[in-house]
């Protein structure tokens, strides 16, 4: 699965598993994501790939950090 920025992504380990997040960026081994409220666009976290979960959802505004959160609630509200 290509990690492709926009993409959101659900976490299945670590201290947070199961909450949703946004990729920013995907290298070599890693991949930056964010939520706009824990993990800000200016402090993102790395993430192993084979600890995330890819959705089918691709956002296309990711300017600040509330469109971000805005974006993300309703993928909170429906686990």
């Amino acid at each position: 699965m290509d990690f492709v920025r926009g993409l959101v992504v659900r976490s299945l380990r670590g201290r947070d598993k199961g909450e949703f997040f946004v990729v920013l960026d995907s290298g070599a081994g890693e991949v930056i994501i964010c939520d706009g409220k824990r993990r800000t666009l200016e402090k993102p976290k790395k993430k192993n790939p084979i600890h995330l979960a890819a959705t089918n959802t691709l956002l296309d505004s990711m300017n600040t950090n509330r469109e971000i959160r805005c974006a993300l609630r309703s993928f909170s509200q429906n686990s």
